[in-house]
Parts: structure tokens; C-alpha cells; sequence
């Protein structure tokens, strides 16, 4: 399916399906386009009659994303993809009208109620925490402690497992503040208070140095300690941690994963997530434009079903580090590897 990259300003009015993302942003650029990559890709295996598609290309700031989408719906968008930051779509959530079906791709910030034409699909990592703390209940893991890094991203990750787990009924036992020195590492591996369980709201690099640490307890972790194909060491290094990722980078060859086309040159495993988003952004977009509302999609990000205020909430894969490869988790094997 061709697409059309068109001003923000000044196109005809014709029916169209609108790709609004930020490729002339210096700091989202690289994610834009590989959203838009994966966007174009999935339209380009459609083969029924579909509306053309127009891209609309802004900068990060709110404002000229807010202009963008004013333009594309002015010029005859029947849905919209976009914006693709937070900020952009906390400022669309907070007041400025939604006319048409609108796919956000970031979560707002909390602002209450979205508007009823406004959906959400973005990958958080406060989802992803929250389904390990479910996944961590279902294998009878009732006492965790939690190896926090300091980051703002790691701070969301302990919070939503904390908040999730508790929820069950579950305990967090110890919170721990990760450090890379030798004597940080063992002094927190003395303080796990009886845990049976670690959750480690940390990225690869840190979950690297961790993993020596802490021994037989079971471990888990988001998608962050998930690098794609990265070779045996950092696999061995990773020894037993299980996590959740999405289908794309952990089903590959599944029939409904390998129908989509991979990005032209290897990517990052964070730029190919985004790739994949792309791809059901392109799905939900079509169901959208066909009068769709009760969202459903066996997904490459997910399963993928429409929740409360507009949200689209992922089910994501679980995964495990085994041997030094990674293994995607049949549903109900949820246990660690010893």
C-alpha cells in the first residue's frame, strides 16, 4: 500500500487513514521511524481496498503534534494513529476534541476519563511488571523483595509490582537499591528476609551484574533484561531469570509472527518493539476505520483487548533464561528453573 508524506498544513480534504509521529524530533526521531516502519510494512500486506494512507511528520513538542492532528483531521482523517509521546497525548487527552477514532501510542499522564473517541496502545513497563506479579502469584511466590535501579523507568517498574502485588495479597518483604559494587550486591543478598522471590526492577546491563548475587532464589524481571539475540555469555549471565516480552521477539517463528515482514536492517531490540507496535498499530487502526469498538487482536505485541477509558491492554509472553538461550514459557509453566 503506498503512503503519502504530506505539510501539517495546507493538503486537500480526502478520506485517508493518519500516521502522526514525531520523525523531525532530534530525540524520538530513531522511534518514530521505526513505529513507521512497522506501520508501512503491515499496510503494505493488505490486500483488500483500504484508504490511503497519509503521514504526518512533527516535531516531539505538544504543540506542533496538537497542530498535526488538527491538520490531518481538517484534511478528511477517518482514523488517526498517533501521537507517538506522553506528553503529546496528555495534552490530546486533556481537552483538545477528538472527532474521529484516534489511536494514541503513549500513555497520558493522569488525567481521569479520556475522551471517548481516543484509545491507547503503548508499551509501559508498568504493564509488564504487573503481569510478572500475577505470573509470580500463579507459581505460589507469596514473599518478594524487590533490587531496584534508580532511574525513573526502574522507580515505575517497583512501583507497579509493589502495587499489583500487594494487591493479591502478596508481601514485599525488602526493598533493596541496586549498586553496582561487589560488597552492595552481597550485602543485599543477606537481606532478602525470607523471600521467595526477587523482582528486579533493573535493565540488562544492571540484571547482569545482579544475576552472580543472588543465587537459587527465583528471579524474575521485565522485558528490560531482554536484549534480543545477544549470544550465549549474556544469556549464561542471566541464568534462570524469567520475564515477559511480547510474541515478536519471543515467538518469532510462530505462523501469526513470521506472516509480518522484519525491519530491512537489524535493529536494536528496543527499536524492533517499536516496529512491532507499528504493525498492530496498523491492525487496531483498521478495525477502528471498519466501526470496530470491542477491540481484540492476537497480536506481535500481545493479545491485545480493549479495557477501561480506552485503554488496549497486552498480554504479554513469559520467557526464561536457560542454558544461555532464551526460551518463551508455554502458558502454565510458569515456574523458574532451579
Amino acid at each position: 500500500m503506498a503512503s503519502e508524506a504530506v505539510p501539517v498544513a495546507g493538503t486537500a480534504q480526502v478520506p485517508h487513514i493518519a500516521l502522526l509521529l514525531p520523525v523531525n524530533s532530534k530525540v524520538f526521531a530513531r522511534h518514530a521511524a521505526a513505529v513507521r516502519d512497522g506501520f508501512r510494512a503491515a499496510a503494505g500486506k493488505e490486500s483488500r481496498p483500504v484508504l490511503p494512507l497519509r503521514e504526518y511528520a512533527v516535531s516531539g513538542d505538544a504543540g506542533a503534534n496538537l497542530e498535526g492532528y488538527r491538520a490531518a483531521v481538517a484534511a478528511g482523517a477517518q482514523v488517526v494513529v498517533g501521537p507517538l509521546t506522553r506528553d503529546a497525548v496528555t495534552a490530546l487527552a486533556l481537552g483538545e476534541p477528538v472527532p474521529v477514532p484516534t489511536l494514541a501510542l503513549s500513555m497520558p499522564e493522569e488525567v481521569g476519563r479520556v475522551p471517548g473517541n481516543l484509545y491507547v496502545l503503548g508499551l509501559q513497563v508498568e504493564t509488564e511488571a504487573r503481569q510478572i506479579a500475577r505470573l509470580a502469584w500463579n507459581a505460589g511466590r507469596r514473599n518478594a523483595a524487590v533490587l531496584a535501579g534508580s532511574g525513573p523507568v526502574q522507580r515505575r517498574m517497583q512501583a507497579a509490582f509493589t502495587a499489583e502485588f500487594m494487591r493479591l495479597g502478596a508481601a514485599v518483604v525488602a526493598d533493596l537499591a541496586f549498586s553496582p559494587e561487589p560488597e552492595s550486591l552481597r550485602a543485599a543478598s543477606r537481606s532478602l528476609n525470607g523471600a521467595d522471590m526477587v523482582f528486579l526492577a533493573l535493565g540488562l546491563p544492571e540484571a547482569r551484574i545482579a544475576r552472580p548475587y543472588l543465587g537459587t532464589v527465583a528471579l524474575y524481571a521485565t522485558s528490560g533484561v531482554h536484549g534480543g539475540d545477544l549470544g550465549p555469555l549474556a544469556g549464561h549471565d542471566l541464568g534462570g531469570i524469567v520475564f515477559v516480552d511480547m510474541p515478536w521477539l519471543l515467538e518469532p517463528d510462530h505462523p501469526r509472527i513470521a506472516a509480518f515482514p522484519r525491519p530491512n536492517t537489524p535493529v536494536s531490540a528496543e527499536l524492533d518493539r517499536l516496529y512491532a507496535l507499528g504493525i498492530d498499530a496498523w491492525r487496531i487502526a483498521l478495525q477502528l476505520l471498519e466501526g470496530v469498538r470491542d477491540i481484540r487482536l492476537d497480536g506481535v505485541t500481545g493479545r491485545l483487548a480493549l479495557g477501561a477509558d480506552g485503554l488496549i491492554e497486552r498480554e504479554l509472553v513469559a520467557g526464561r533464561y536457560s542454558e544461555g538461550r532464551v526460551q518463551a514459557l508455554p502458558p502454565g509453566r510458569l515456574e523458574p528453573a532451579r
